[in-house]
């Protein structure tokens, strides 16, 4: 049987050496042992065990909640993984659809795009329709809802395999930001300033133009203050939302001044 380092788990799940620890300490994962030399060495199971918790989530259980199911006698691996992949199933085509509407709706408040109102809401239900609404208003106030109101289209159509192509994109850059904050790598150096780039293009062919200085240290105040980018990034690595918020604000400073 194969067994990992806490390092060598972190690599390969993404997650921070940190959370891993936080993870045993609160006994959520614990290694499958301690060796004399006090390194924590994990196998198969506890893979598995942290496959779940990481599946757990990105559908929004906090902790406490996520150690108690996986404890729970009646708990079924396999019965989860099939429920996890018909709900993930499920959400992909409206969350491509939310990653459109996101990106309108962020340029256009900008004013370097238009949106119609029924583009507006695309990918949404009706409570997520009000929920972000809602969040938009207390986050940016009353002001924000004339230019919601009164946004005009244009948004450019794209194939499922033009945004397959592109959440595939910006998997791999969060992915490897996450292992640069891992590696202890400073969110103002070189090589995050190269994956900030990416991020920053990326953003730039969702809205057909770069994002300016003002709009993308604004979207880093998003990812901080939005529950649903946190909860993305923290369950890459912990800490990840503030590290890549950083990384944004210095990116800007040096190269969009």
């Amino acid at each position: 049987m194969s067994v990992y380092t806490v390092k060598e788990v972190a690599k390969l799940s993404g997650i921070s050496v940190r959370a891993l620890h936080h993870y045993d300490e609160i006994g959520l994962l614990k290694p499958a042992y301690v060796g004399g030399n006090g390194y924590r060495y994990y196998g198969r199971d506890e893979l598995l065990r942290l496959q779940q918790i990481l599946f757990h989530r990105e559908l929004g259980f906090p902790l406490e909640e996520i150690r108690q199911v996986l404890d729970a006698p009646e708990f079924d691996r396999i019965a989860a993984l099939r429920s996890h992949r018909q709900r993930l199933t499920e959400q992909i085509g409206r969350h491509r659809e939310l990653v459109r509407t996101l990106d309108a709706t962020l340029a256009a408040l900008e004013g370097e795009t238009d949106m119609n109102d029924k583009a507006m809401y695309q990918g949404f239900s009706p409570e997520k329709q009000a929920e972000h609404e809602a969040w938009l208003v207390a986050r940016l106030g009353e002001g924000v809802r004339r230019p919601i109101a009164d946004a005009k289209a244009r948004v450019k159509g794209w194939s499922a395999a033009d945004f397959d192509r592109h959440l595939a994109e910006v998997e791999s850059i969060e992915a490897t930001l996450a292992q640069a904050l891992t590696s202890g790598l400073p969110a103002n150096s070189p090589d995050v300033g190269r994956l900030i780039r990416r991020l920053h293009d990326w953003i730039g062919r969702g809205w057909n133009q770069p994002p300016g200085r003002k709009s993308f240290i604004g979207m880093a105040k998003i990812y901080q203050e939005h529950p649903d980018f946190r909860a993305r990034y923290e369950a890459r690595a912990a800490g990840l939302t503030d590290y890549i918020a950083k990384a944004i604000d210095a990116f800007a400073e040096r190269e969009l001044a």
